[in-house]
């Protein structure tokens, strides 16, 4: 396959087509550049004697140029009989690419704001029909897809369902992300199965007032144009049983997303009792396996949203993974949130990524496959819209080191007011663009002796608190770190505990963290001086 490329007529500007043409060369083409300010005779003639399947043009400058020259390039393309056999391509600014579409002799226009995938799977030829058959419609095929892509996820949900399903076409036809998570109102995840409890204050709150299956229907039809998104929904926080066969029918979801130990009295996100809870979600992991539904256990970054100490984090990292495969999970996606607690340092935010990456991965082998999955801390988010999406590129940028095949974005707005449309594109754009850079080559965060140290260090004490666990367990438990009483008893001890926790009937909460050098660790009430967590459970009493 050749490709030819030129600015065209009196443009000098050759940076966006030679990027171009170096991923051309990259998708098994052969190219040949024939330099800045081509006359478009010149480019006609070298069609003629070069013969290539693909030519791609590129003009930059006044849309009145662009025009009048785009105008003479195809009535000289056609005098020669040249069309016939290969594909045009545009590329330039949008006001240029618009004059490009309406002399339709380009197979593609390019306005600079599509993503770098998306122009990679047309040059192979994977979209070239634009239809649903050109993009993958589950979670593993559309990772090999877009590989050395991330996918790109978002949630999203407006104070109405008419602004959400408006809103969800709207996110589908940009091609802005793979990933569109609905985020159904508290009213809807703790009572949808229970209308007669829901209260008006909670309408909206959160996300979208989902009341039936029809409007989870409705949503994902909006989804089915652009780039037929990937659809995924939170799980509720009651009947999550219930909520899962609902989000199989309606949505085709792309995997399910369930808590381990919360949506519980632990947050009160529900009334449910922590063993209780613990079975019921332990059910719902197991109700998606038998579906052949991928599963996240989104556990252990709600220990670090209450401060626990990394350790904490790292050992309830695990405990999630072993549940999921004790289920019968086969497909496991493992969610990293990064800037968790809020004055992590990056450093300190790879190491302890890496201790978890290194004890959930243990367990593959098998059935059992791992994926990562990335994110933003949504606690870490500046009120300074500016300094926001400064952050969330620099964010992305460094969880890049961790390799994931999935890439949780949160808007920039997040800290201000709910994510709409327009908030929602602009932040997949700028991690599209932090991804884009990232993937010219990062250094290995584990050649660092300080981050090697310090995950070395999270991976012995999250070990020692999983020991913990299994000599909690009473007589006659054959597997304690996937009984719910030893479970919840190791909560309520503090084996596994949080700050946050103080006064919760369910929990210790008697830990108290302080950030030392960029990490969460526990501390010493009196002297303030960072403890181990032999030390910790020593002074809980525990040991």
């Amino acid at each position: 396959m050749k490709v030819l490329g030129a600015s065209i007529g009196n443009c000098v500007h050759t940076g966006g087509i030679v990027n171009f043409l170096h991923l051309a060369e990259e998708a098994g083409y052969t190219a040949t550049f024939l330099g800045p300010a081509v006359p478009v005779l010149r480019v006609v003639e070298a069609i003629r004697t070069e013969k290539p399947d693909l030519v791609a043009i590129s003009y930059r400058l006044t849309p009145e140029n662009a025009s009048a020259i785009l105008h003479q390039f195809t009535q000289a393309v056609d005098a020669k009989g040249l069309r016939k056999g290969r594909r045009f391509v545009f590329g330039g600014t949008p006001p240029c690419a618009a004059e490009a579409s309406k002399t339709r002799l380009f197979d593609a226009v390019f306005d600079g704001g599509q993503p770098v995938p998306e122009i990679v799977a047309w040059l192979r030829g994977e979209t070239a029909s634009r239809g649903k058959e050109s993009y993958a419609h589950t979670l593993v095929e559309r990772i090999e897809q877009r590989h050395p892509w991330p996918l790109i996820r978002h949630h999203f949900g407006m104070p109405s369902l008419e602004e959400t399903v408006s809103g969800a076409q709207e996110i589908a036809e940009a091609h802005a992300l793979d990933v569109l998570s609905i985020a159904p109102d508290q009213n809807a995840q703790e009572f949808l199965f229970r209308p007669g409890e829901m209260r008006p204050e909670l309408d909206g709150a959160g996300g979208v007032p989902v009341r039936s299956p029809d409007d989870l229907h409705r949503i994902h039809e909006a989804t089915r144009r652009g780039n037929f998104p990937l659809i995924r929904c939170y799980s509720g926080t009651n009947d999550l049983v219930k909520w899962a066969a609902m989000l199989v029918d309606t949505i085709e979801i792309a995997w399910g997303a369930i808590p381990l130990f919360w949506y519980s009295q632990l947050d009160g996100r529900s009334k449910r009792p922590l063993e209780v809870s613990i079975v019921e979600n332990v059910e719902a992991m197991g109700f998606y396996a038998s579906k052949g539904v991928p599963v996240e256990v989104n556990e252990s970054h709600h220990w670090s949203l209450r401060d626990a100490p990394d350790a904490v984090a790292v050992a309830a990292a695990f405990l999630a993974a072993y549940s999921a495969k004790k289920a019968g999970v086969r497909t496991y996606v493992a969610q990293y949130m990064f800037n968790n607690p809020r004055g992590t340092s990056p450093a300190n935010d790879l190491a302890k990524m890496y201790a978890k990456i290194e004890l959930v991965e243990s367990l593959q082998g098998g059935s059992f496959r791992v994926y990562r999955e990335a994110r933003t801390g949504l606690n870490s988010l500046p009120l300074d819209m500016d300094q926001a999406k400064g952050h969330l590129g620099s964010s992305i940028h460094t969880m890049m080191a961790i390799r994931p095949q999935i890439l949780h974005v949160v808007g920039y707005s997040e800290a201000n007011y709910h994510v709409g449309p327009k908030e929602l594109i602009e932040s997949c754009r700028i991690a599209q663009g932090a991804v884009r850079n990232a993937l010219l080559g990062l250094p290995d965060p584990l050649t660092d002796e300080a981050i090697k140290t310090r995950k070395a260090e999270l991976v012995d004490e999250a070990r020692f608190l999983l020991d913990e666990v299994r000599d909690f367990a009473g007589p006659g438990v054959e597997d304690p770190w996937a009984h719910p009483e030893t479970l919840a008893r190791a909560v309520k001890a503090g084996i596994l505990d949080a700050p946050h926790l103080l006064g919760n009937p369910v929990a210790c909460g008697r830990t108290i963290t302080r950030m030392i050098d960029g990490a969460s660790r526990a501390v010493d009430p009196e002297t303030g001086k960072p403890m181990t967590e032999r030390q910790r459970l020593k002074w809980l009493g525990v040991t």
